[in-house]
């Protein structure tokens, strides 16, 4: 029995009922027309002069936009200049030139009374001729539209001649739908009549729980556009047809905000209907995130509409397994990202069984797993895919046994550190100084045409955010401390806490700034500093990931930045946190204040960036030329274990020699008969004038001393031993001397 039909209170009756206790009286009406000043249902008017109807595209109605186009779409103001005659409308239409007359026009400007009049008289000039004066007929009525004041043409006729022609070129319709079409044509209205019953209700709680969100404008027109998608599908209800089969229904159409809109509607009758939760969702093949209380994302401004789909499960008990997990660990608090590469690893490893013909745990053992370690090595994806179709698995696993799910599986049935992949050599993404250069021009910078997205690029060039935290700042993100240096406050939105980052005025500035505008825009508040500015009532939708990329590469593309190369640059909002990291890192700026600058969770994500600035220094190292004492040119091998042995020789000597003029090039294991080049030479000469040089050498050569000694580098201190000695003696015989040479002077 499918779950459909164990759902108590999921007949028809049932829905229907509910539909009709919840859709308000406002909403329940065949015709609902929005105010002219609804702030959801919006519909602009037409740009031509005079115009009454509602806009279609390029800000003209229908009508307007096909004579625009026959014309060869000429420049808007051009053709707004000179629209034409008005197109067919509500206005009234020409009455009989003939004064007194309110017949409609048949021929020459004349009603058909006249204009036979005219021809019996032998069709002589219009401006000569004298038109008889015809009494008005005794039962004469005005046109049954209430915009037209011409007299029905003939008796028993309730319409003027020319609305009497179109009501017949129609095919006669009821006569009171006819007259409200011709009211209702061009408006803004949204028509149900002819609807089924259920069909009708479904559509008008849609309206009503669109209108009660006040998130997102929606056109009137485009939800007569799903209504007549509903209509072409036979539908009596939505819920006849799954999402997927409606979305096929739709995939002809231009737009896809009407197949959007009847999918949200049927997604509130699905809800309405069968409740939210989790009783009603575990059964589902495919869960509905948004219908999943307490999992939607810290600072989001809507539950997430993602789907998590175990119909890719294809062996039932695999399935309710992966089920049980998915469940536990999004009750736990795991993000959404991490639940999809989780049943990613469940729905690869039902493939592999599948491929396999195995159809029981129990015969889930170790060499099973080796197989299915080949095949996902063979599978297309890259290391990070296969890392996480392994490890999400062997996590699966542990929790089967952990809970006693089903104790049929095998104490073999386990992967090892070693099973995954190696993890490919990291490659630096910080973007060159070149690069930069060009970025951070305060005369590109200006080119931004949207403010909100020169702040966010800013934001993530200045302050190393993610992508993800600053498109969900807070509008009150600007915080002080006790010296009024300002601090942004953002939320880490991978490690799920808030964090706090130093800015400069500059950025303080134009965070304010945009939060005017956003006042401006929505005087009543919002909790969002980047509100999305289309369809977004109350203002609490944010700017989408997507909506940036697309404004960014614009803006990459009006600058022209340019590579090393002279190539057009592509980059993603991600490599500006690098090029922080790396920067910080050359800056000598220490790795704990680099962690805490980019909310690291430990000190292992910042190593990465020190890494992979070693790497730049040593190919800047390799790109100058080198000489030993000899001058002799000096070059490191080419990469491999030489090369990195020889590079990190060379490392540890600039990190642990005091040189002023130069690099320690000895190896760490050898003992050294100068610890510095000069100090230690047998033919260095010094004097007076040099004390301060001396002093602070010694300073720093201590300090250096008492690390090394503090780690247990006892060879580093050896090393360094020497040089202090021989500076303490170098500096007490110089301050001797100037003690007797300032005794001789008195």
């Amino acid at each position: 029995m499918s779950v459909t039909a164990l759902a108590p209170g999921r007949g028809e009756h049932g829905l229907l009922g509910k539909l009709l206790a919840m859709v308000r009286a406002e909403f329940r009406t065949e015709v609902y027309l929005p105010a002219p000043d609804d702030p959801v249902f919006r519909s602009s008017r037409c740009t031509v002069p005079d115009c009454d109807r509602v806009t279609a595209q390029w800000g003209l109605r229908n009508g307007h936009v096909i004579r625009w186009r026959k014309r060869g779409r000429p420049p808007m103001p051009e053709f707004l200049a000179a629209p034409g005659r008005p197109v067919r409308g509500r206005g009234e239409l020409r009455a009989c030139t003939v004064v007194g007359c309110r017949f409609g026009v048949n021929g020459k400007g004349l009603c058909s009374q006249h204009y036979d009049r005219w021809a019996r008289a032998g069709r002589p000039d219009l401006a000569e001729w004298v038109a008889p004066m015809l009494p008005p007929p005794d039962d004469a009525i005005e046109c049954r539209l209430p915009f037209c004041e011409l007299w029905a043409h003939a008796p028993r006729r309730i319409f003027c001649r020319g609305h009497d022609d179109r009501w017949r070129r129609v095919g006669c319709p009821d006569l009171e739908r006819f007259v409200l079409d011709c009211q209702l044509n061009g408006t803004a209205a949204v028509d149900l009549r002819g609807l089924p019953a259920q069909l009708t209700l479904e559509f008008q709680y849609g309206l009503q729980c669109r209108a009660d969100a006040r998130r997102r404008t929606t056109a009137p027109g485009y939800v007569m556009q799903a209504i007549r998608l509903a209509t072409r599908a036979g539908a009596t209800s939505l819920l006849d047809l799954s999402e997927e089969q409606w979305r096929e229904q739709a995939r002809t159409g231009r737009s896809r905000e009407p197949v959007l809109f009847l999918i949200e509607v049927r997604d509130a009758i699905e809800t309405l209907r069968d409740g939210a939760g989790w009783e009603t969702e575990y059964p589902r093949d495919v869960w509905r995130l948004d219908k999943l209380p307490g999992i939607a994302v810290p600072h989001a401004a809507t539950a997430p509409r993602g789907r998590l789909h175990f119909d890719r499960i294809t062996q039932p008990w695999l399935r309710e397994l992966g089920k049980r997990w998915l469940r536990l660990r999004l009750t736990s608090g795991m993000s959404l990202t991490t639940a999809h590469n989780s049943l990613e690893a469940v729905a690869c490893f039902s493939r592999f069984l599948a491929h396999t013909g195995i159809d029981r745990l129990a015969d889930v053992d170790r060499l099973l797993l080796e197989r299915h370690l080949a095949w996902v090595a063979s599978e297309s994806g890259g290391w990070g895919l296969k890392k996480t179709r392994i490890q999400g698995l062997n996590l699966f696993f542990q929790a089967i046994r952990r809970h006693h799910w089903d104790d049929t599986l095998p104490g073999t049935a386990a992967y090892y550190p070693d099973d995954t992949p190696p993890e490919p050599e990291q490659v630096s993404r910080s973007l060159a100084e070149h690069v930069m250069t060009q970025v951070e021009s305060e005369d590109n910078l200006d080119r931004w045409m949207d403010p909100a997205g020169r702040l966010i690029t800013l934001i993530l060039m200045r302050c190393g955010l993610r992508i993800s935290s600053a498109l969900t700042l807070d509008f009150d993100c600007l915080i002080h401390d006790a010296q009024e240096a300002p601090y942004l406050r953002y939320f880490n939105t991978k490690m799920k806490r808030e964090a706090a980052v130093p800015i400069d005025e500059d950025v303080q500035a134009a965070i304010r700034d945009q939060q005017q505008r956003v006042l401006n825009r929505w005087p009543q508040g919002t909790a969002v500093l980047f509100p999305r500015p289309n369809s977004n009532v109350s203002g609490t939708m944010r700017i989408g990931y997507g909506s940036y990329r697309k404004k960014l590469k614009r803006w990459l593309a009006t600058c022209e930045i340019r590579d090393e190369h002279g190539r057009l640059i592509h980059l993603t909002p991600h490599q500006w946190r690098h090029t922080f990291a790396c920067r910080l890192i050359n800056r000598d700026v220490p790795q704990e204040v680099v962690r805490v600058l980019l909310d690291h969770e430990s000190s292992r994500m910042t190593a990465h960036y020190a890494r992979i600035t070693d790497q730049t220094v040593r190919r800047r190292w390799e790109a100058a030329m080198k000489v030993n004492i000899k001058g002799e040119r000096v070059a490191l091998a080419e990469d491999g274990p030489l090369g990195q042995a020889q590079w990190a020789k060379t490392r540890y000597g600039i990190a642990t020699q005091t040189l002023p003029n130069g690099y320690c090039g000895l190896p760490v294991q050898k003992s050294c008969p100068h610890a510095n080049a000069c100090l230690t030479c047998p033919v260095f000469l010094t004097g007076p004038e040099f004390l301060p040089e001396l002093r602070e050498q010694h300073h720093r050569t201590l300090t250096l001393i008492d690390n090394a000694t503090g780690c247990g580098h006892t060879r580093v201190a050896e090393m360094n031993q020497q040089v202090v000695d021989n500076l303490d003696r170098m500096i007490h015989e110089l301050e001797d001397n100037e003690g007797e040479e300032a005794a001789d002077a008195g």
